[in-house]
C-alpha cells in the first residue's frame, strides 16, 4: 500500500450513538461485520486501507438528512461514499469515521427525450444512466471504463472526465441541477431542467468537484444529447507524440464536433496488455511506437467513415501515420477499447507503479511526455515511464513503472520523489496536478504550493461556512 498518512486522531464513537445512527436505517442497512465492511474500506488498486465502526446505507433522501443532522449535532465525521472506484483515497475512512454508502439511492427519477435530460438518485452507476437515455435514443455522454461501477454521485463529486471529455466535457459540463444535503441535514434542491438560470449564485458548483466535503449530492439532472447515427474507431500506430498531435488538429480540421475521442498509448503499455489481458490482439501488423485510438460520432449517418478514411490519408501523406485500422464492426471497435481501457488494470503486473493524473495545455502535451521521461530516468535510472491518455483533451496519465527486477516497496517509497520531478514539469507549462481524478488525501498536502492562495482561502471559507463543524469527509482536499 502507499503510506499517504493523513494526521488526526482516531474517532471514538459510542456504542449508543452509533445505535442512533443504526436506527435511522435499519439494522439490515447499518454494517458493522468487519468482512461484510470490506468492499467499503478498500481502495480498487490496494493504495488505501481504512477502518469504520459502521457503514449506513441511506435508501432515500430523508434517511441521509436525519444521518448528517445526528451527525452535525454529535460532531461525528462522515465519509461519503459512491461505487468505491476514487484513485485518490478521498472515499476512504483513514480515522474510523463512519461511511455512508449511497449505493441504496439508486433510482432513475425520470427521464425526458424532449428537454434532453434524465433525472437520476445519486447512486445510480454510470451504466445504468446510458442504459436509460439510449432507450430513448438519447446518450448520457460521459464515459468512464469503470461506468459498471462507478455512480453518478461519485462522479460529480470527484468532476470525473472520461474518454469523451474532448467532445462533450467532464462530469461538471452535464449537471443542469441537484439536490444535495448539507452538513446540518438540510436539503438543498436545485433540481431542474433549464439551460438557462440567472437567478443569483451558481450554487450547484460548489458541489461538483467537491469531493463530498461540502454536501453529500443524492440526485441530478443530467443533460442529454442526440444518440449519434454513424460512429467510427480507427487504431492507429504513429511515429511520436508530436505526429499525435498533428493528427489531431488534421481530425479537428477535417471532423470538427465529430472527434469524439483521442487516446495516445505507448508501444510498451500495448504490450503489457497483450501479455496479461485475455481476449486482446495486437490490431496492426507492425510494432509501433505511439499509438492513438480515434473515434468520430456523427449525426449523419452517411459519410463519417469516409471522413475517418481521408483524415488517416492525410495523415499517411504527411508522416504522422505509419499504419491504421478502421473497425469493421463494433465489436472490432469493442475490441480496439479494450486495449485501451486495460492500460491502468495491467500495469500491476510490471511491478510498483507511481502514478500520476494530469493535465497541460494540448500543445504541450508532446514536450511535457519528454521532459518528464528524462527527468524521472535521470531520478530513477531503469525506471519505465508509461504516457498514455486523453491527448484530445490534455489529460495525461503519466505512470512511471519500476526499473526491471527492483524491490516494489523501495520503488513505491520514492513516490513523492517521483511527483516532484513530474509536477515541476506539469507547473512549467501551467498544467494541473489532477486532471480528473481529484484531490482526496493523495494530493491534499501539494494543494498549497499549485493552488492560487486566494482561491485555497477562498476554499476554506467555503468549507468552514457549509460544513462548520468538519464532519463531512474531514481530512480530504483540505
Amino acid at each position: 500500500m502507499l503510506d499517504k498518512p493523513d494526521p488526526g486522531a482516531a474517532t471514538i464513537i459510542a456504542p449508543d450513538l452509533l445505535a442512533r445512527f443504526a436506527a435511522i436505517v435499519g439494522e439490515k442497512y447499518a454494517i458493522t461485520d468487519p468482512q461484510s465492511q470490506t468492499p467499503y474500506l478498500v481502495e480498487m488498486r490496494d493504495l488505501f486501507r481504512g477502518r469504520s465502526p459502521m457503514i449506513l446505507r441511506p435508501g432515500s433522501v430523508a434517511e441521509v438528512a436525519a444521518i448528517l443532522k445526528l451527525a452535525n449535532e454529535t460532531k461525528t465525521p462522515i465519509v461519503p461514499q459512491g461505487g468505491n472506484t476514487g484513485l485518490v483515497g478521498g472515499q476512504i475512512p483513514h480515522h474510523d469515521e463512519i461511511v455512508l454508502s449511497t449505493n441504496r439511492l439508486d433510482r432513475i427519477r425520470e427521464v425526458d427525450p424532449q428537454s434532453n435530460t434524465i433525472t437520476v438518485e445519486s447512486g445510480v452507476t454510470l451504466q445504468r444512466a446510458r442504459e436509460a437515455a439510449a432507450a430513448v435514443d438519447r446518450l448520457y455522454p460521459q464515459l468512464l471504463p469503470s461506468e459498471g461501477t462507478c455512480t453518478i454521485g461519485g462522479n460529480l463529486s470527484t468532476n470525473a472526465g472520461g474518454t469523451t471529455a474532448l467532445a462533450h466535457g467532464i462530469a461538471r459540463s452535464h449537471a443542469l441541477g441537484l439536490e444535495v444535503v448539507l452538513a446540518d441535514g438540510r436539503i438543498l434542491n436545485t433540481l431542474n431542467k433549464l439551460k438557462k438560470d440567472n437567478t443569483g449564485y451558481d450554487l450547484r458548483n460548489l458541489f461538483i468537484g467537491a469531493e463530498g466535503t461540502l454536501g453529500i449530492i443524492t440526485a441530478a439532472v443530467l443533460r442529454l444529447v442526440p444518440r449519434p447515427r454513424a460512429i467510427e474507431t480507427a487504431f492507429a500506430g504513429v511515429p511520436s507524440p508530436e505526429a499525435a498531435l498533428e493528427l489531431l488538429t488534421l481530425a479537428n480540421d477535417r471532423a470538427g464536433n465529430d472527434v469524439t475521442s483521442f487516446e495516445i498509448m505507448t508501444r510498451r503499455g500495448i504490450e503489457l496488455v497483450l501479455e496479461h489481458a485475455a481476449g486482446c490482439r495486437d490490431p496492426l501488423a507492425a510494432a509501433h511506437d505511439w499509438y492513438v485510438l480515434l473515434e468520430l460520432s456523427s449525426q449523419s449517418r452517411e459519410g463519417t467513415r469516409l471522413v475517418l478514411e481521408e483524415i488517416l490519408e492525410a495523415g499517411m501523406e504527411r508522416g504522422l501515420v505509419e499504419d491504421a485500422a478502421v473497425a469493421d464492426s463494433l465489436e472490432q471497435a469493442k475490441a480496439f477499447w479494450r486495449l485501451r481501457e486495460m492500460f491502468g488494470e495491467v500495469q500491476r503486473h510490471a511491478g510498483g507503479s507511481i502514478k500520476h493524473d494530469v493535465s497541460v495545455p494540448v500543445a504541450a502535451v508532446p514536450a511535457f511526455i519528454a521532459e518528464a521521461n528524462e527527468a524521472v530516468t535521470k531520478l530513477i535510472p531503469g525506471a519505465r515511464p508509461l504516457p498514455f491518455g486523453h491527448l484530445g483533451d490534455g489529460n495525461i496519465h503519466y505512470n512511471v513503472n519500476q526499473p526491471a527486477g527492483a524491490d516494489k516497496a523501495a520503488f513505491l517509497k520514492r513516490w513523492d520523489e517521483v511527483n516532484a520531478v513530474v509536477f515541476a514539469v506539469v507547473r512549467k507549462y501551467g498544467g494541473s496536478i489532477s486532471a480528473e481524478h481529484g484531490i482526496g488525501v493523495m494530493k491534499r498536502d501539494l494543494l498549497p504550493s499549485v493552488k492560487d492562495p486566494v482561491a485555497l482561502d477562498l476554499m476554506r471559507g467555503i468549507k468552514r461556512l457549509l460544513d462548520p463543524n468538519n464532519i463531512l469527509n474531514p481530512g480530504k482536499v483540505l
